[in-house]
C-alpha cells in the first residue's frame, strides 16, 4: 500500500482502531493481543508512614508482583495542570500598570496554587493483567484469585468496570479528569430513542 493510501486509511480509522482497541467490555479492553483487565488500587499516603511501614508496603507490593506472572502496573497523574494559566497570570501581572488589577491577578495566581496543592495527591494506580489464551470459564475465577491476592497484601483494590476503563483512557490520553459519564460515541447522550 502506498504511503498516501496508508495516511488516508489512518485518517478514516476510529479512535479505538487507532489505539488498537477492538472493544471495551464491563471488565476489560479487548485487543488483538489479548484482553486487558485492570484493577484499580487505592493509593496509600506514604508521606505519613514510618520508614518501616514504607518498607512493609514495598514488600507487600513485591509479593503481589511475584504472585502473578503477567502483571503490569500503570500510574496516572489524575489532576489538571494549571502551569499555562499560572504563566499567563505571571506575565500579565508583570505587564500590568494598575496596582489594583495587579493585586487581583496575584490573588488569582495564588488561588490556582491552592487548588493545585489540594490536588497534589490525585494519583490513580492500576494493576493490569493480560489475558491471552484463557478459556472463558476460567477467566473470572482467575481474576478473583488475583483480586484476593492484592487484598491479602493489604491493598484496597477492585476490578475496573467499563466506566472506570473509559475514565482511565480519558485521563491517560487527554488528561480529562472532569468528565463524569463517558460515552461510547460522541453525542450519545443527545440521541433520543423511539421518536
Amino acid at each position: 500500500m502506498s504511503r498516501r493510501k496508508k495516511q488516508d486509511a489512518a485518517r478514516r480509522e476510529s479512535t479505538r482502531q487507532f489505539m488498537g482497541i477492538n472493544g471495551i467490555t464491563n471488565y476489560c479492553i479487548q485487543t488483538k493481543h489479548g484482553d486487558l483487565v485492570f484493577f484499580v488500587v487505592k493509593p496509600t499516603n506514604i508521606s505519613v508512614l514510618s520508614g518501616a511501614s514504607v518498607s512493609a508496603r514495598i514488600f507487600a507490593l513485591m509479593n503481589v508482583i511475584k504472585g502473578v506472572a503477567d502483571i503490569e502496573m500503570l500510574a496516572l497523574n489524575s489532576k489538571e495542570s494549571f502551569e499555562d494559566n499560572k504563566n499567563f497570570y505571571r506575565s500579565r501581572t508583570e505587564a500590568e500598570n494598575n496596582p489594583q488589577i495587579r493585586k487581583l491577578l496575584e490573588k488569582d495566581s495564588a488561588h490556582l496554587d491552592r487548588i493545585q496543592a489540594l490536588m497534589a495527591s490525585a494519583r490513580e494506580f492500576y494493576i493490569l493483567i493480560r489475558l491471552r489464551d484463557e478459556k472463558e470459564s476460567e477467566v473470572f475465577p482467575y481474576l478473583s484469585r488475583i483480586e484476593k491476592s492484592i487484598k491479602d497484601q493489604g491493598f484496597t483494590s477492585r476490578r475496573a468496570n467499563e466506566q472506570d476503563i473509559k475514565k482511565m483512557l480519558g485521563v491517560y490520553y487527554e488528561q480529562n479528569v472532569t468528565t463524569e459519564q463517558y460515552e461510547d460515541s460522541d453525542g450519545d447522550r443527545w440521541v433520543i430513542m423511539n421518536e
